[in-house]
């Protein structure tokens, strides 16, 4: 089993943050694959079903970006989740806004959410890192991530959601780069199939 955790805070005025946009991925993951709807536990949201043939949960945390380490290791306990079956959803400053990469284990950068994912179960998870640009000024850096997104940003964001969530089962099987590559060609239908030896 596959334990998909979208990252972000809870409550309406958070909802279209660049903070949030693994909570969008979640959401989107979940509507496309028809999975189950959303019910309270293990301190979020939680829905399950299967992508691909393979069974999984999704989990939306609600304890705030900073405690999201407590809900995921509430989820992999309960349902015996291996680590390496942990994929999480989320913004990623040194990425430009729509590109997408994926990272097995390592540090987590700062990210506060990644920073209690840590904490609680250590750091042999997968990332879905969504690209969501850096303001240029690390002053700036709170007030560009608790934004919403530009209507700009809108035009490339829903074409991201929509090929992690429909790529999501080649993630499942393993094949990072061929995700990646999916997802970029989504995202932009003239790019090569060697995006992956280029620049971040």
């Amino acid at each position: 089993m596959f334990l998909l955790v979208g990252l972000g805070n809870p409550g309406s005025g958070y909802i279209r943050n660049r903070h949030n946009v693994g909570f969008m991925a979640a959401d989107e993951i979940v509507r496309r694959h028809a999975l189950g709807s959303f019910r309270d536990k293990f301190h979020g949201e939680l829905s399950d079903g299967q992508i691909d043939g393979h069974k999984v949960r999704v989990l939306k945390p609600l304890t705030f970006m900073n405690e999201s380490g407590r809900a995921v290791q509430a989820a992999m306990t309960f349902f015996k989740v291996n680590p390496k079956h942990v994929i999480v959803l989320h913004d990623e400053l040194d990425l430009v806004g729509g590109k997408v990469r994926i990272k097995r284990g390592g540090g987590h950068a700062g990210h506060n959410g990644l920073r209690s994912i840590h904490a609680h179960v250590g750091p042999d998870y997968g990332r879905v890192r969504i690209g969501i640009g850096h303001p240029g000024d690390k002053d700036r850096v709170v007030s560009h991530v608790l934004k919403d997104f530009s209507k700009q940003e809108d035009i490339w964001l829903d074409k991201v959601l929509c090929a992690i969530a429909d790529h999501m089962g080649i993630l499942i099987d393993g094949d990072d780069g061929l995700f990646q590559t999916k997802v970029a060609q989504n995202v932009n239908p003239n790019i090569k199939n060697d995006i992956n030896k280029g620049t971040e």
